[in-house]
């Protein structure tokens, strides 16, 4: 298991309401793990885990990571 100091975390700002953050698994068959919905202005801090690969970001955001930010057009 990874320490978890090691592990990246990204910042995500709803810039519009219903904004729904899904979280991934890691191993052979990717599957859907977890769903978060953000209303305009909320801020979430997700982090990349031994169990989470990645993440999918539907609607407006504003997401921040160690290597910079990127929006979402839709």
């Amino acid at each position: 298991m990874e320490n978890a100091n090691n592990n990246d975390y990204i910042v995500i700002k709803a810039k519009e309401n219903g904004v729904q953050v899904i979280g991934l698994t890691r191993g052979h068959d990717t599957k859907f793990h977890h769903t978060e919905k953000l209303d305009k202005g909320e801020v979430l801090i997700a982090q990349f885990t031994d169990h989470t690969s990645a993440m999918k970001i539907r609607g407006k955001a504003e997401v921040q990571t160690k290597h910079g930010a990127i929006e979402s057009d839709s």
